[in-house]
């Protein structure tokens, strides 16, 4: 396999995008037409807008240097027509993966069902707050409090706009409660703060973040517990691929991985019948190290962090397979785009 340093990498992606786009318009009516008679699985005329999807990063490569990743959702006979032409012009340096569908991953109940009885993570009602717990809007399901983070108005809780917003209709000022609703959480017993501020998401739009805060209410910031299993985590980094991270979600709890890709764009995520299918592009992919999947539904929004206690990303979203055992894999914004959009710092 030909290993090439960051920039060949970034110069041969680039290459590859319009190569893979040129592909991905020839084949898209063939393959609408083959999601269009129920030739994959599951398949809806939603995926026939975007498909056949076709995603280009970089992979780390063993020994160093990097390859070019290659991630594609549909198994259509188009779409792999895609990926093999992609492939051959890429050379040995790809890294291919079949993903299935991408979604966003604040919903508590995925395949198979996750209730909160089965939950590994925090699930209940947690004061002082910490990172890793249940919380949403009031309005939405279950998704994880991923940091605390900070500006001159006062201490806010960070996860993403499907968490702590969750429609087109979300205003700030809307109410935030710990737990989430599908854990039990209610207004205004458990109220914890307000919708706050958020990066916009709008279809036909490219994205780099899914992202909201809530900021919390008088008192209930005093004391929180800011900690992780490294400790506190209060400086960022740019991903660079190959390295030991790991999240504490709401669902999964404490699972480690190891960052299988960067710079990823092209990603779509499907986010229900309100939005559609979005396009995110520079996403950091993670797979599971240990056994099971490194995040399910429920952990959107927990912070992923090397082992050295550096943040990286923000979780949002998870494919159906793809991952080193089949479980899937898991898609993260890069942390400084978040900090940068919302205008804050971890705290």
């Amino acid at each position: 396999m030909t290993l090439m340093d960051l920039a060949e990498a970034r110069r041969v992606k680039d290459q590859l995008h319009g190569f893979a786009r040129e592909l991905a318009e020839r084949y898209g009516a063939v393959t609408a037409s083959a999601v269009g008679t129920g030739a994959e699985e599951g398949a809806t005329p939603s995926d026939a807008v975007r498909a056949p999807t076709l995603s280009l990063g970089l992979a780390p490569a063993e020994g160093g240097g990097y390859v070019v990743a290659v991630r594609y959702r549909l198994g259509v006979p188009a779409a792999r027509a895609v990926v093999r032409k992609v492939t051959a012009e890429a050379g040995e340096a790809a890294d291919v993966r079949r993903t299935g569908r991408i979604r966003t991953l604040s919903d508590a109940r995925p395949r198979p069902p996750v209730v909160s009885a089965r939950a590994l993570g925090e699930t209940g009602r947690s004061r002082p707050l910490r990172p890793g717990v249940s919380v949403a809007n009031v309005a939405v399901t279950a998704g994880t409090l991923g940091a605390f983070v900070t500006d001159d108005a006062g201490p806010y809780v960070l996860s993403n706009w499907h968490v702590l917003a969750g429609s087109r209709d979300a205003a700030a000022g809307d109410v935030v409660v710990q737990p989430g609703p599908a854990d039990g959480g209610t207004a205004p017993g458990d109220r914890i703060g307000t919708l706050a501020r958020w990066a916009p998401l709008a279809a036909g739009e490219h994205h780099r973040v899914d992202a909201a805060l809530a900021l919390l209410d008088d008192g209930v910031g005093v004391g929180v517990d800011a900690t992780y299993p490294v400790g506190r985590v209060t400086t960022t980094a740019e991903a660079q691929g190959g390295e030991a991270v790991a999240k504490v979600g709401r669902t999964t709890s404490l699972t480690r991985g190891r960052v299988s890709a960067i710079e990823l764009d092209d990603v779509v995520v499907g986010y229900g019948d309100e939005l559609g299918v979005l396009s995110f592009d520079g996403q950091i992919e993670v797979e599971a190290t240990g056994p099971g999947p490194f995040s399910r539904g429920g952990d959107s929004g927990a912070l992923v962090y090397r082992e050295d206690g550096v943040a990286l990303g923000l979780l949002f979203a998870g494919s159906e397979t793809g991952g080193p055992d089949g479980s899937g894999l898991t898609y993260v914004n890069p942390i400084d785009a978040v900090l940068e959009a919302l205008g804050v710092t971890l705290a």
